[in-house]
Formats: structure tokens, C-alpha cells, sequence
């Protein structure tokens, strides 16, 4: 018998949701499809309510779990670039199902 461990997944939708949970991944991962390529004071200003301590951590953690990439051209100022991986790509058709039933409730709370 295998023995689990605390941070182990418990399923595939745990698997999922703890690498596209939370605030900012969802959104990031969306605008990065919209316009396949992005630069972080791009990002930054789409997602106008996070901290830039917290757009790094997750562009990191999202760098590190396969789900975009990071390009960085060696010039001055610095320039980095974002975009989907394929692995990335592939949760697209998800997010925009969330999107498209985020925005039929969105209509059924307007008065």
C-alpha cells in the first residue's frame, strides 16, 4: 500500500485546479491565448489588480508546471516575453467554457 503525502494530489481535478487555480491563472492563461504573446508590463496592466510580487510568482509557477513560456532577449531594458506551451493551449477550450458560463451569470444578476 502507497502511502500519500500531505501536498500529493488526492485526485486528477485536484491535480488540475492547483495549476490553474487561484486569482490570476485563469486570466493570465486566457489573455495569453487572446494575444499569443505577451510581455509582463502587458500583463500587468491586463490584470490590473495584482501586485507585481504576485504576477511573478505566477508567471514562475505557471513557467514551472509547463503551461507557458518564458523568452527573455538579452538587450537593455530588458525584454521577456509570454506564451501558451502546447500543454498550456490545450486548457483553452475549458477556459473559455468557464468564461462563456461567467458571463450567462453574470447577465442573470443584473437586475
Amino acid at each position: 500500500m502507497s502511502k500519500k503525502f500531505i501536498n500529493e494530489p488526492s485526485c486528477p481535478v485536484d491535480y488540475a485546479f492547483r495549476r490553474i487555480g487561484g486569482k490570476y491563472k485563469g486570466r493570465i492563461l486566457w489573455y495569453l491565448h487572446l494575444n499569443t504573446i505577451m510581455r509582463y508590463g502587458e500583463l500587468r496592466k491586463s490584470l490590473f489588480d495584482v501586485t507585481p510580487k504576485m504576477l511573478t510568482q505566477t508567471l514562475r509557477e505557471l513557467e514551472d508546471d509547463g503551461l507557458i513560456t518564458r523568452k527573455v532577449y538579452h538587450e537593455i531594458p530588458p525584454k521577456v516575453e509570454y506564451a501558451l506551451t502546447e500543454t498550456g493551449g490545450e486548457l483553452t477550450p475549458f477556459i473559455e467554457h468557464l468564461k462563456d458560463w461567467g458571463t450567462r451569470q453574470l447577465k442573470k444578476d443584473v437586475p
